[in-house]
Formats: C-alpha cells, structure tokens, sequence
C-alpha cells in the first residue's frame, strides 16, 4: 500500500488465530478452529477503519487479537512500528495505555461491584501516579465530555440505562488518552433510539482526541457513517478492503455485493436487485480449499476452489481477493 510509513498507526500483518478442539479424556487436540486467517491491513493515524462481516467471520477474534486479548497463533502487530508480539507481559501492560478496547456489552463489562469513580480512577492508578486532585480532575473531565456528571460518580452499574453504561464504557477507554482504540461493536446491544447518540458521541470523542479507531460492526449503515475505510470479512479472511465511498459505491468481491444488496435503501427509486446467497457459511474448523467463499459464490470456477485468491490492487487504495475481478 502507498501510504507514508510515518502515518501509519498500526499494520496488522499476516495474523492467524486458530483455536484447538479437544476431545477424550486426555483432551487430545484433533483439529482447529481456523478463526482468522492470513488477514493484513494498516490503520493510518486519526483514521477510523471498519472491520464487517456476517457474525462469526472473525471481526471480534482480530480485534482481540491485535491488543493480545487473545495471543495470536501466527502473524505480527506492528504498532507505531513496534512488533506486539515480541513485548513482554509487563511492556504489553504499559503499552495498554496508548491502545484500548470498547466491549460489545457495558452489561457484562463493567463490574457491578465498582461505582463510576472506581471504574473511572483504575486505569488511571494503573498507568500513571496521580496525585488525588489532579486524578478527580482527570475522571471529572472525562465524565463530561461523555455527557455526565461528577454527582453520578458514587453510583453503580445497575442504576443506569443501557446508554449510559456504554458511555462508561467509553470513558473507562478513553481515559488513559490512548491514541487507538478497538471498538468491538458497541452499539449492537442498545437500543435503537440509543444507538445514533453513543456513534455521534464517539465520532466526537474520536475527532477531539484525534483518534485511530477499529470499529468492528455487521451494521453496514452505521460503517458508512462513521469509517473513512472498511475490510469486509468472511469466514477469517479479508475479501475486500478499500475507502468506504470506494467500496460503497463500486464494491469488486461477490461477498461485498451480496452484503449491500440486503441493506435497505431510503431511495424509493432504488430497484436494485437482493442477491440472495446460497448455502450456509462452511465450518471453520473443516474450511474449503481455495477461495473461503467459492462454496456460496454465483461466479465460482475451478480457480475458485483449487487456489485461494490474492488481494489485489483494483483502484487506488481498493482491493479485492478474487480471481474474476473485472469480469462480472
């Protein structure tokens, strides 16, 4: 890819994450669970980049994956031109201050024994020595850029609505004042009225802080609204990658078409057609040879299922892992 080295924040390179299974009573490993496979892509700085997908094509295992939530089995991180991989526990842990992650459901990742200020005052404990003035500061500071007040820092988790825990959630990752942030669909589990208030506060949050964001998502409008680029994912692997008006407007892999055909128009005048995708996803842990989406592709040749395709450079900063790129 093009982009100056000095602008880009993380380069994911190569990463697999294979889970083993286990059986009998010896727990023997007979197979593996290919979860994410061969996937590379760089995020630049202040950019936002959208991982989607179906769910279970492996978004949230490489978002996981890049903080070392979950230990890579193969592949490098490279952040701010520092391998991850090679850092200790230790550095891995000092390093957490510059790189944060934003769970899917404040319900299950905040503790419901700590208050707000707890929550709040932890990470800041952890990662920097405060003196007790300047970290009240620091924790009211951030409850009100995330619209709260310094009255609701004694209550707990359960005295909240669903919006409000996920803007805890957010505060508690922003914090540290990281300079990038996983963000592993955050508002998948609010409600629908709830949904555009937490996406615009985080498009704020991340233009003030001048941001580098992941933002994992099977919500194909809400990518568009707040990405400037997008990897579309399935079965663990990377099929496109691009700007996303690019991809939007002129999307090259069968898979990408198939997922915006199914998003609904507000446009009455739109008659484009729904590209029903046959079959099921394949099992991860028995994956086809070849190409991961030939099995349900309207396009698939021979090619498709003896050799797995390339990404290849189809415009500027637009690519596609596809043999037939160009001639459907």
């Amino acid at each position: 890819m093009s982009e100056k080295k000095n602008d880009i924040l993380l380069d994911v390179r190569h990463l697999q994450v294979y889970f083993p299974i286990k059986r009998g009573l010896m727990k023997r490993v007979v197979g593996h669970v290919h979860a994410v496979e061969d996937v590379s892509f760089t995020v630049k700085r202040r950019e936002v980049f959208a991982l989607v997908g179906e769910s279970g094509c492996g978004k949230s295992t490489t978002g996981s994956a890049i903080l070392r939530l979950i230990e890579p089995t193969a592949g490098q991180v490279y952040f701010e031109g520092e391998n991850l991989s090679t850092l200790s526990e230790e550095q891995m842990r000092l390093k957490r201050r510059d790189m944060q992650f934003i769970f899917q459901n404040p319900y299950a990742s905040l503790n419901p024994r700590m208050n707000v200020w707890k929550l709040l005052s932890e990470p800041l404990k952890v990662h920097f020595d405060l003196p007790p003035q300047e970290l009240r500061s620091r924790v009211e500071e951030m409850l009100h850029l995330i619209g709260m007040t310094p009255d609701q820092l004694e209550r707990y988790p359960h005295q909240f609505s669903g919006g409000q825990k996920q803007r805890i959630s957010i505060a508690r990752a922003l914090i540290t004042h990281p300079s990038f942030v996983v963000a592993d669909e955050p508002v998948s589990a609010l409600d629908v009225s709830i949904q555009a208030q937490i996406l615009n506060l985080m498009m704020e949050l991340q233009q003030e802080m001048e941001l580098s964001l992941v933002f994992i998502s099977h919500d194909l409008n809400v990518v568009r609204h707040i990405s400037n680029s997008v990897g579309v994912m399935y079965l663990g692997s990377l099929m496109e990658t691009g700007d996303t008006e690019e991809v939007y407007r002129h999307p090259a892999h069968p898979y990408t078409q198939a997922l915006l055909s199914a998003v609904p128009s507000h446009d009455p005048t739109n008659k484009s057609k729904h590209i029903v995708l046959e079959g099921d996803v394949p099992n991860p842990a028995s994956p086809p040879s070849g190409c991961p989406f030939h099995t349900r592709c309207r396009y698939c040749t021979k090619v498709c299922e003896e050799k797995k395709p390339e990404l290849q450079e189809i415009a500027p900063h637009h690519f596609a892992a596809c043999h037939h790129v160009g001639e459907m």
